[in-house]
């Protein structure tokens, strides 16, 4: 702000009071009104849109508005309360994620689907699990076998 000389948004923050008359205009205001065609057509615009709101007639209620607000709040008054009442609401949902969360557990240990009778998961690096991992991938280990025949193959033709 330069002296006593006011900007464009400094008069668009006071438009709205200027404009209902609860802020009376300064010698800058007036100034800065007659000078900038915009502000002083917005403050006119604001003006115009307050007195048509003072005109403004609020609807009167419907004759019958009163009976049904009673009449509503006796169907409120006459529902089931107490403690039994809104533990149903809870209680559907909390027995939903108590079965999702059992549910779950049940597939991640195993319980779903238990290993076949007789074989029982054995820890890694004893021998019941190296024979279980041969008997399991056996086919791919077999395979293995015929590389080696390609190695001895191969081991003949360099050496004549």
């Amino acid at each position: 702000m330069k002296g006593t000389e006011m900007k464009c948004d400094e008069i668009r923050e006071l438009m709205p009071d200027l404009a209902a008359g609860l802020a009376s205009t300064t010698s800058a205001m007036n100034e800065h009104l007659r000078s900038c065609s915009e502000c002083s057509g917005k403050l006119e615009a604001f003006r115009q849109t307050m007195s048509v709101l003072d005109e403004w007639k609020a609807p009167e209620p419907s004759p019958y508005f009163d009976t049904r607000v009673r009449a509503r709040v006796r169907e409120e008054q006459s529902r089931p309360t107490g403690w039994l009442y809104w533990l149903r609401k809870p209680a559907l949902g909390v027995s939903l994620a108590l079965l999702m969360v059992v549910g779950l557990t049940l597939v991640e240990k195993g319980g779903v689907n238990p290993p076949p009778p007789g074989l029982q998961a054995a820890e890694p690096g004893t021998a019941v699990y190296d024979l279980q991992a041969l008997e399991k991938n056996h086919e791919l280990y077999t395979d293995f076998d015929v590389l080696d025949d390609l190695q001895v193959q191969s081991d003949v033709n360099a050496n004549p």
